[in-house]
């Protein structure tokens, strides 16, 4: 089944467009990933493919109705995972009818689906969900199994189209792996958004979308880039050129004007001269004049077309070139012991949370990087490391070390506030305004979303937010600690991210599934945690 889009547009409650008349097709059996900066509307987009938005104009056309797989997944916290599905109805007509219930409405709602208990134990086996119930409510699940359950329900609903929105987040290793296989071996058609650098590589549509168009590249992900850096490079090559002809031309005109001056002094000494009438010599006085005028407005419109092509060449290569955030040194000297742990595990209800006890040291300068499974712990050992929580058996020693724990869900974004609201508190230093609006620019807020709630933000805008608040406390932590950094991050904003993590001197402690990102920021040491 195909995806058809006709002159799309969406219009925020807040009147702010956030893009409009785009066009664009994918065909059935087709696979495509939608990239483009944070806060242009990917989400929205497949939101409103899905049926769950409405918007403000154009057209969708789909095949049949689409299988969603979501972002956010808290939104689900109430359901059980049946409901989440939409199976509950379905499976609970089913075991009616096994049971001896053979009333019409059972039959009405199973709708001949007689293999729906089997694709959804089949499904849940190839996602390694076996250990779940389907009452079991959704809050109870990691944010792993929270999307391998949505994963699920592709090969429970058997859909002909598919959308999937950061598919591979909170996914470990393991689960990585079987949703790359299970991408590559799918024959629905395919629109995902994802920021997992190997997940778009495996699919050979790019789409881009921007606020007015969708451009299409006819590759992967590789190839998108490869094309994106070939036209930076164009436009910095137009960029030297326009500035070269913008001064060829400002000197043109001072030299014309010059010329024009003399000229005036010549007419005018020769009619001193002849003894003109007065009337003649000022209307040979007008003439000259005019030209000049006349001269110097064809050589100043030249230069503001000029500046003009300037202006745009410049605005696209900034948004397409790659931030420069320095996080400030630590005042601690490297190699200063900031936890030292020994024999240490953590229970929930008496019983323990790792196979193995953990002994490990964490000194200043190291970078560290926590490794397991979903569910294996890893949250709970940064507890255990930053003091919010205390281990049920063993010993933590800690020295006094400032720390910045920035969480999957970016808690120290404060939602109610907006924007500007948010760089305020930041700002230990009594910035004058025009100075954090300078920075809120440069780090691509322009002033449209400077009164927007921080609520209203992605994930993506809001790790960008966090970067920009740093510069403006320029108060680093000695400890940074990120956990599962590159979710909702477009792949611009990574790179932004992973050059401010290499030039960090402090002490880092990442945790991350995403191998790029990893292998980007060369982190030295690990610690491992198995669950029991």
């Amino acid at each position: 089944m195909s995806i058809i889009i006709r002159s799309l547009s969406y219009i925020h409650s807040d009147r702010e467009t956030l893009f409009q008349n785009i066009s664009f097709a994918i065909n059935k059996g087709e696979k495509a990933a939608l990239v483009g900066s944070n806060g242009i509307g990917k989400s929205t987009l497949l939101q409103i493919i899905a049926g769950q938005l409405q918007a403000s104009a154009g057209e969708v056309v789909c095949g049949e109705k689409p299988y969603y797989v979501p972002q956010h997944l808290g939104q689900y916290d109430d359901f059980s995972i049946a409901q989440a599905l939409g199976i509950e109805h379905k499976l609970n007509a089913y075991e009616a009818i096994l049971q001896g219930d053979t009333s019409a409405d059972n039959f009405t709602l199973l709708n001949d689906d007689w293999t729906i208990e089997e694709r959804t134990q089949s499904a849940f086996d190839y996602w390694h969900l076996q250990h779940l119930s389907l009452h079991q409510p959704m809050h109870l699940l990691s944010g792993g199994e929270k999307t391998k359950v949505f994963l699920a329900g592709i090969l429970i609903q058997e859909p002909g189209i598919v959308l999937l929105d950061e598919p591979s987040n909170h996914l470990d290793i393991l689960s990585r792996e079987l949703l790359y296989e299970f991408i590559k071996k799918s024959k629905e058609t395919i629109l995902l958004v994802s920021h997992d650098r190997t997940l778009l590589n495996l699919i050979a549509l790019t789409l881009e979308l921007s606020k007015n168009a969708v451009e299409t590249f006819g590759g992967n992900y590789d190839f998108y880039k490869a094309q994106k850096e070939t036209k930076l490079e164009a436009l910095e090559v137009q960029l030297s050129e326009k500035e070269k002809k913008l001064k060829q031309t400002q000197q043109k005109a001072r030299e014309l004007i010059e010329q024009r001056q003399k000229q005036e002094l010549r007419g005018k000494s020769h009619g001193q001269k002849q003894n003109l009438p007065k009337i003649v010599a000022g209307n040979l006085k007008s003439k000259a004049e005019v030209s000049t005028a006349k001269a110097k407005g064809i050589q100043q419109e030249k230069m503001n077309e000029i500046s003009n092509n300037l202006r745009e060449i410049r605005t696209q290569i900034q948004e397409q070139q790659v931030l420069k955030i320095d996080l400030k040194k630590s005042d601690l000297h490297k190699g200063k012991i900031l936890v030292d742990a020994k024999e240490v595990n953590y229970g929930y209800s008496d019983a323990l949370l790792w196979h193995f006890p953990l002994s490990f040291q964490i000194r200043s300068g190291d970078k560290i990087r926590i490794e397991g499974a979903n569910g294996s712990g890893k949250t709970t050992l940064l507890k255990l490391i930053t003091g919010i929580l205390e281990p049920s058996i063993g010993e933590v020693y800690r020295a006094e070390f400032k720390y910045l724990y920035i969480d999957q869900n970016y808690s120290i974004i404060n939602n109610q506030q907006t924007v500007f609201e948010q760089t305020q508190q930041f700002n230990k230093r009594r910035l004058p305004e025009h100075e954090l609006k300078m920075l809120l620019h440069y780090h691509q807020f322009p002033h449209e979303v400077w009164d927007r709630k921080c609520a209203g933000l992605s994930g993506g805008e809001k790790m960008k937010l966090l970067l920009c608040c740093l510069a403006i406390s320029n108060n680093t932590p000695d400890v940074l600690i990120l956990d599962e950094p590159t979710n909702n991050l477009d792949v611009y904003s990574q790179k932004v991210l992973t050059e401010a993590i290499r030039n960090f001197s402090g002490t880092l402690l990442v945790i991350s599934h995403d191998q790029y990102f990893i292998q980007e920021i060369d982190l030295e040491k690990r610690i491992e945690v198995q669950r029991i």
